[in-house]
């Protein structure tokens, strides 16, 4: 499997960093280790076409997506591996031990079972002390944000609390309608690991601001087929998309909603060093972050190579993104992600 964990490789960026603070924050906790996961071999636009007898063209896909390849489980590989290898480079970035891990938090819609959690399977494999909270968020593509929201009140709770695992991992080819070109195309599977330590008095680094929303009313526009109450069987991605997009992109494109999430926690647009959003589709990044104003140098994109692998696509970006040397200590970050539900979310946190 392509498991990565602490960078190797550092690339040139714009240098354009002036962060605009308009008052004090303190951050309860801050990124410790970052580390992602990929299945053995990327597929690309031809080979799925070939495998699946798709009527299409690689140049059609990337055209209307931006997507080149992504990347399918293979034997013996789940969602619950993905993430425990995920998380795995995470902690030695980290430089931690898994019994020093005090909760474990798995964004995911694609779970091994239907119960146990994900969460509880990846506590069992890396050998996280039984006790430790370990459960499994379903927001869909927003789930890892809702999952970081999830840990800010773990962290003013919980005093004793020192570090949390929060995982986006998923395996959407088990959910994948391979006649509907409309849609398979667009998913990949994969993990992204964070390891998020309470912050000592005085930092000022780390998680600044989490907000979510979401409107049930949407929810026919994007949804799986079945479930266990409907016919016991997960069913497949079933997708207007056209107007998913338009939802999408106005949601995520909403610029008074943004700069309020950063005003709140002392910062504004001007100051953005990276808009990391959930990897959809290149023309919902390109179009929301035309809207946010946000010049496309600023935007981690990361769906050409990975596809839509769903609450797995930040937490994935942010590795590959330090992979490649583009995070920095001290850069002001915007995570932002909307999702079947419909479910939605941004985060603001320094590097």
């Amino acid at each position: 499997m392509h498991c990565r964990g602490p960078s190797a490789k550092r690339v040139a960026e714009p240098k354009e960093h002036g962060v605009h603070r308009l008052m004090n924050s303190a951050p309860l906790c801050h990124v410790a280790g970052v580390g992602h996961c990929l299945p053995n071999q990327p597929i690309s636009n031809a080979a799925l076409i070939e495998r699946y007898g798709l009527a299409s063209t690689p140049e059609w896909i990337e055209s209307r997506t931006g997507i080149q390849q992504r990347y399918f489980v293979e034997a013996g590989q789940t969602t619950a591996t993905l993430a425990t290898a995920a998380a795995q480079h995470a902690l030695t970035q980290a430089h931690l031990s898994p019994m020093a891990i005090g909760a474990v938090l798995v964004a995911t819609c694609t779970p091994d079972y239907t119960f146990p959690s994900v969460a509880t399977l990846v506590q069992a494999a890396l050998g996280v002390p039984a006790g430790t909270v370990a459960l499994d968020v379903n927001a869909a593509c927003s789930g890892f944000i809702a999952a970081l929201s999830m840990t800010q009140g773990l962290f003013a709770t919980r005093p004793a609390l020192q570090h949390i695992l929060v995982i986006g991992a998923e395996t959407f080819s088990n959910v994948l309608d391979f006649t509907d070109r409309s849609t398979c195309v667009l998913f990949g599977d994969g993990a992204g690991a964070v390891v998020l330590t309470r912050n000592q008095p005085g930092e000022t680094r780390g998680l600044l601001v989490v907000e979510q929303g979401a409107d049930g009313t949407q929810a026919p526009l994007l949804h799986s087929g079945h479930g266990v109450a409907r016919g016991g069987i997960a069913g497949t991605v079933q997708m207007q998309g056209a107007a998913v997009f338009k939802h999408a992109v106005r949601q995520m494109g909403d610029r008074a909603a943004t700069a309020a999430l950063l005003a709140q926690s002392g910062y504004t647009l001007a100051g953005l060093d990276w808009l990391v959003p959930h990897q959809a589709n290149a023309r919902i990044l390109e179009a929301a972050a035309e809207a946010l104003q946000i010049p496309p140098y600023k935007v981690i994109t990361t769906v050409g190579q990975h596809a839509n692998t769903s609450a797995a696509s930040i937490p994935l970006a942010l590795s590959h993104a330090q992979q490649q040397g583009q995070l920095k200590a001290g850069q002001l970050l915007l995570l932002q992600a909307f999702g079947a539900g419909f479910t939605w979310g941004m985060a603001s946190l320094i590097w």
